[in-house]
């Protein structure tokens, strides 16, 4: 009987060690990843502020072809939603909005994941003109844990997994750009 109460004391300190640990890590994140592409910004611009583009070259929406998208509004403009629901469980069920835009430079985007897990993250996209034929496109990914959930960051990489979906995505949209 002692070496269960032994046992048990040993893995609530473990806990709390845990939680305690877990007030002094980071919760909030951010990844930002850029690429340039060989086409006018005015021309990259128009194809990135439409929402249905993003399924042709952002990486989850690629994972599972049959998952179920709805949209509300009117694309290219503040207000946009585009929601998906899949049973894959890297790509879950969410929604994500227009909030907004500043003509030609930049798009905001708010994240609403309902499942696996529930949070709500921010995105945004930039274009800068590096010549007159060159854009470079900077998407920006960033989010918050909360507590405890944020002990999570000490067990995986999240920017390294999110940034190598980005850098995809960018390489990707790239492609399409340029053909």
């Amino acid at each position: 009987m002692s070496i269960l109460i032994t046992a048990f004391t040993i893995l609530i300190g473990i806990i709390l060690l845990l939680l305690i640990i877990a007030l002094f890590i980071k919760k909030e994140y951010t990844i930002e990843q850029a690429i340039v592409i060989n086409k006018p910004k005015a021309f990259v611009y128009d194809y990135l502020r439409l929402l249905r583009n993003h399924d042709n070259f952002v990486k989850w929406s690629m994972i599972d072809p049959n998952m179920k998208k709805t949209y509300t509004g009117t694309d290219g403009t503040v207000g946009f939603v585009s929601a998906w629901d899949s049973t894959n469980k890297q790509v879950g069920k969410g929604e994500q909005e227009v909030i907004k835009m500043a003509e030609g430079e930049k798009i905001d985007y708010e994240l609403r994941f309902i499942r696996p897990f529930e949070g709500i993250s921010y995105a945004s996209i930039a274009t800068v003109a590096v010549g007159e034929q060159q854009t470079r496109v900077i998407w920006v990914f960033n989010g918050k844990m909360k507590y405890p959930m944020n002990l999570m960051l000490l067990f995986m990489n999240l920017e390294k997994m999110l940034a190598k979906d980005l850098d995809e995505g960018l390489a990707t949209l790239k492609n399409i750009l340029e053909k």
